[in-house]
């Protein structure tokens, strides 16, 4: 038995110990910092206050200020919206790449992953190249009426969710295309026999099959999405700010530090409650522990 313990005492420890080091020490450093007081050039010091909770809130010493609400709801819509585009383009995406030869398949796969091995500063600065003014994209735009002669969609909150959607693209369809690989065609073959439509098919005989999966995608896409600083920085030109931007400019040029891990410890907060929302979904549509998270 001591020699058990001393092994799995041994295994555990270097996961552990990175899991205190980069994750429990910040967050509880951050949490610190959140309840003192913004010092002079932004630094934090005591006494300890909630000022910097309130200046999220809105709250500052000229009055209230929907300002930062704004911005998290906007941080929120962006979020909720990018993940339903995610999932609506990964879907077809998923189920093609399974239905391919299987020579193919790896292919597929790379072809989806390969983006991502780039630097994401630099595929952002090439959707900004696309969607500059006088651009074939920013001329059908201007052609269809949706924006204005010789003007480009970036910088544009449209910008913000086209580079949402292609930069978390993969981390949906990886999932779901192992849960596509272990579909089971009798289902849907079933359900067609019994004149389903194909819309029915897919809810009652695909979808339930691919829920894992589907909230696996669901966690890779919005926690990283609401917390996004490049992109919305980039492609959003100071239109598009969203939560991450709010807490990078109070760490440098906004110099409130408490304001700034004040915003971190609301992304934790909302990563946590996002958890727990999808593991009761996990738990509510799929009633298998294989969905929960």
């Amino acid at each position: 038995m001591v020699m058990e313990a001393r092994h799995l005492l041994f295994t555990v420890s270097p996961g552990a110990a990175w899991i205190i080091v980069f994750l429990v020490l910040p967050s509880v450093y951050l949490m610190a910092v959140a309840f003192m007081s913004n010092g002079p050039y932004g630094l934090p010091q005591m006494p300890l206050s909630v000022d910097s909770f309130k200046q999220l809130s809105g709250f500052g010493f000229l009055g209230w200020s929907p300002g930062n609400l704004y911005t998290l709801l906007r941080s929120l819509w962006q979020t909720f919206l990018s993940t339903v585009l995610v999932v609506i383009v990964a879907y077809p995406i998923a189920y093609y790449i399974t239905t391919c030869r299987e020579k193919w398949r790896p292919i597929m796969l790379l072809a989806v992953v390969v983006p991502s091995w780039t630097n994401q500063v630099i595929r952002t600065f090439g959707w900004m190249n696309l969607l500059a003014p006088n651009t074939p994209l920013s001329d059908l735009a201007s052609t269809l009426g949706l924006i204005s002669p010789n003007m480009g969609l970036y910088p544009s909150n449209f910008a913000v969710t086209l580079g949402l959607v292609y930069n978390f693209l993969p981390f949906m369809v990886l999932p779901l295309y192992a849960a596509f690989e272990k579909l089971d065609t009798a289902q849907v073959e079933a359900a067609q026999d019994l004149y389903a439509s194909p819309l029915k098919a897919f809810w009652h005989a695909v979808f339930p099959q691919t829920l894992p999966g589907l909230l696996a995608g669901v966690v890779l896409v919005a926690i990283p999405a609401f917390g996004m600083y490049v992109i919305p920085e980039l492609l959003g030109g100071g239109k598009g700010m969203m939560l991450g931007n709010l807490v990078a400019t109070q760490f440098s040029g906004g110099s409130n530090w408490p304001l700034g891990a004040a915003g971190a410890i609301l992304m934790l907060i909302a990563t946590f409650i996002g958890l727990f929302a999808m593991r009761r979904i996990g738990k509510r549509l799929g009633g298998g522990e294989e969905v929960v998270i």
